[in-house]
């Protein structure tokens, strides 16, 4: 199933992460001090940028002109310099241990949703939280549908939550997941004082 992704606001864009699994996978690695939409638009501006877009070409370019490349303006992160490095490891890593094929993660050995989330969490830039989400992405937006992937999802996974990028599918809905990522920041505050 080809995914019909609305989560940048530029269809050029949200067309590389419907079609392009390692970009969706790249927007989910930017995804951290930067707004959803810039973190999902990077893919689609290294491609441009690159005229390439597979994990061998990342990989391989001169970690330097990688750098310059997600520094040009506008750049692909508020840290080009330091997620350039992140985007090639974990391009690096897909190569060994994929095939380059960013996909096979979750389509390989037709894995349970448990092996998904284990397999993404062993990915270099993928944390709990990260791999928690990314799995809500591919099972609510992507058409994974291995066993158990909402419980391995956690939260994320919940039908009808609007938690995360994988509960955005129009304007709407973002403003919804805006809304509660602030309420959880302002509760965690609240917490703290």
């Amino acid at each position: 199933m080809t995914a019909h992704l609305n989560i940048t606001d530029d269809p050029a864009a949200d067309r590389l992460l419907s079609e392009e699994p390692l970009a969706l996978m790249l927007g989910m690695l930017l995804d951290q001090q930067v707004a959803m939409e810039t973190a999902f638009a990077g893919p689609a501006k290294i491609k441009e940028r690159l005229g390439a877009f597979d994990a061998e070409t990342i990989a391989h370019k001169d970690p330097d002109e990688f750098v310059e490349l997600c520094r040009t303006p506008p750049a692909i992160h508020r840290y080009p310099g330091n997620m350039a490095a992140r985007i090639q490891t974990l391009c690096s890593t897909l190569l060994e241990d994929w095939d380059g094929d960013a996909s096979q993660i979750w389509t390989r050995d037709n894995p349970n949703g448990a092996e998904v989330y284990k397999r993404l969490k062993a990915l270099p830039g993928f944390g709990e939280q990260k791999a928690r989400i990314f799995l809500a992405l591919l099972g609510k937006q992507y058409g994974y549908d291995g066993d158990g992937w909402r419980e391995s999802a956690g939260a994320y996974g919940e039908e009808g939550s609007f938690r995360s990028v994988a509960d955005i599918v129009d304007p709407e809905s973002l403003t919804k997941v805006r809304e509660t990522k602030r309420a959880a920041k302002a509760a965690a505050k609240k917490s703290k004082a």
